[in-house]
């Protein structure tokens, strides 16, 4: 377990890197640069499991590998299930398909009208702009995409994505994602976030990044005054574990945070990993402490080869009624099914109505101890003694 400790633990340090000038280990040019990319380097740092090994080799067919120097110290390399070494380094089970899954497991293909540009509710869009991560999660909803292991070719057309929401005025949100949109430069990112505030009936401005996490010195100053020049710009980051939520990814959302970006959290459920209810407890506390809102438990998607990480759905109904009413309201995040071939977010709850009828409704509170609410406005004839 990780329970909620003292911040000054929270430091995740240079590790194998201490030789690396401090310089050079808070730039996220070097971060990128060093990434480790080949088993050869993966072998020199860990040592791996046959099934590790195999999974390498298999990667430049699925999705590549590549891990941060900063996200690779927090794997423990004397745990060989260590949640941030499944999530991370390949697996040879991701070559095997199982019933029901698929390269595109949400159905975005169908809903794209231009090449990145998903269009499945009415008024919002999500704005694919890169198909490049600086790590790539082995569990990922866009394998066929992100990295192009699998010769996707997927080529951002940024204007035509952009002239699409222009004519298209019942757009009102716009989700940036991919890839990792913080992988685009300073100007390019300046340039995107200028245009989309042009666009008058744009409202909303999302992004979804797991940069934060992986890659923690590339919120820079310059880059939070892009967002507060455009803001308010909202983003989600995304971790999985306590682990992950280190003193660097603490110091980026404060940033993130004082340049006005509301932050949120959105967790993938993930067996043996984050299937725990004290570990997230641990996870969503962590959050609260560094200004991120947990938002979204999304069970995973069916994408090709994650059957070892598909935690049943009664665990996550399970985790959410053992934070509910156990931990403040902000900690709790809605569970989710990504309804398979476009259905779309489905929220899943326990059931805490047990019935509805004869104008009552009959709950059960997070005790598992009975009431009734009267539903509706009408009222129940008085006693007649009450009239005289």
């Amino acid at each position: 377990m990780y329970p909620i400790d003292r911040r000054e633990n929270w430091h995740a340090g240079q590790g194998q890197w201490s030789h690396v000038s401090p310089e050079d280990w808070n730039d996220w040019h070097w971060q990128l640069r060093n990434r480790i990319t080949t088993l050869e380097q993966l072998e020199a740092r860990l040592k791996l499991s046959p099934e590790e090994r195999a999974g390498c080799l298999f990667a430049p067919h699925k999705l590549a590998l590549a891990i941060t120097p900063h996200f690779f110290n927090l794997i423990d390399p004397a745990d060989p299930k260590c949640p941030i070494r499944r999530q991370l380094i390949p697996n040879i089970a991701e070559s095997v398909v199982s019933f029901g899954e698929s390269e595109d497991p949400v159905g975005e293909e169908s809903t794209m009208p231009v090449p990145g540009i998903v269009h499945r509710y009415p008024d919002r869009v999500l704005f694919l702009v890169t198909d490049r991560c600086a790590s790539y999660c082995r569990y990922c909803t866009r394998s066929r995409l992100v990295s192009n292991a699998q010769d996707y070719h997927f080529h951002p057309e940024l204007e035509q994505g952009l002239k699409y929401i222009e004519s298209h005025p019942e757009i009102r949100d716009v989700l940036l994602s991919g890839g990792d949109p913080l992988l685009l430069s300073d100007e390019k990112l300046d340039a995107l976030l200028g245009r989309l505030r042009a666009i008058k009936h744009v409202e909303f401005i999302r992004i979804g990044s797991r940069i934060p996490v992986f890659l923690p010195q590339r919120i820079t100053p310059a880059l939070a005054e892009i967002f507060k020049k455009h803001g308010p710009i909202w983003m989600s980051i995304h971790t999985n574990h306590p682990r992950e939520v280190t003193a660097e990814l603490a110091t980026a959302c404060e940033r993130l945070a004082c340049a006005g970006v509301p932050l949120g959290n959105q967790s993938v459920l993930l067996q043996g990993i984050n299937d725990d209810a004290e570990v997230m407890k641990s996870l969503v506390h962590r959050l609260l402490m560094i200004r991120v809102r947990p938002y979204y438990l999304y069970a995973c998607d069916l994408i090709e080869g994650s059957t070892h990480f598909r935690a049943p759905i009664q665990k996550g109904i399970e985790i959410i009624r053992a934070l509910r009413g156990h931990t403040t309201g902000y900690a709790v995040p809605q569970l989710i099914i990504d309804g398979p071939g476009g259905g779309g977010k489905i929220p899943i709850n326990p059931e805490y109505v047990q019935a509805i009828h004869d104008g009552i409704v009959e709950l059960r509170n997070y005790e598992d101890r009975a009431y009734v609410y009267p539903s509706g406005s009408q009222m129940p004839d008085p006693k007649p003694e009450l009239l005289d």
